[in-house]
């Protein structure tokens, strides 16, 4: 009973953040998962955030579209009241792993994986796995399928009890 309690606040969570997410702005896709609260995940200009259909951004995530550290210029005149913004724009089927850095300017293509932690910036084409502090190129979306195909389990949409007796009969070798 406790367990299907939570599941039903993490569904809601997973809706409503979505729906905050829209109404700060941000322009969001179909079929998106935003995994931390909107007001934190999205910073000071979610209007110049644009994210395709399909995009799932885990705990921790950052969306930053501005550089605070143009307030050291400030001191200069011609600098007193400046600013410096760039969009980001994520495309479709793309996931971003926990506590990532997405910096302003930033384009992440179609088809993408970022790993956990990774800081990213600038133009990252579509098909790809990034990950790293910068984000570097690890290797194509199809080498990643490739990899991860013998070890995948039919598990999803299985309750935690269907779950963890599924794998105990596919992998009993984990317990």
């Amino acid at each position: 009973m406790k367990r299907n309690f939570y599941r039903l606040l993490y569904l809601l969570k997973l809706r409503n953040s979505v729906q905050i997410a829209k109404k700060i702005g941000v322009r969001v896709g179909n079929e998106c998962r935003f995994l931390d609260d909107p007001i934190s995940m999205f910073g000071t200009e979610p209007y110049l955030i644009k994210i395709g259909d399909h995009v799932e951004l885990t705990n921790g995530v950052k969306l930053i579209t501005h550089d605070g550290s143009v307030w050291t210029l400030r001191k200069k005149e011609q600098y007193k009241n400046a600013d410096y913004m760039a969009p980001i724009v994520i495309g479709n089927n793309t996931f971003v792993g926990m506590n990532s850095l997405i910096l302003p300017g930033t384009t992440i293509g179609n088809n993408v994986i970022i790993g956990a932690g990774s800081v990213v910036k600038g133009k990252i084409p579509d098909d790809t796995v990034y990950a790293g502090v910068p984000a570097k190129f690890i290797k194509t979306l199809d080498e990643f399928e490739k990899l991860k195909k013998g070890n995948l389990l039919e598990t999803k949409n299985l309750s935690s009890k269907e779950k963890e007796a599924a794998i105990k009969h596919l992998r009993p070798e984990w317990f």
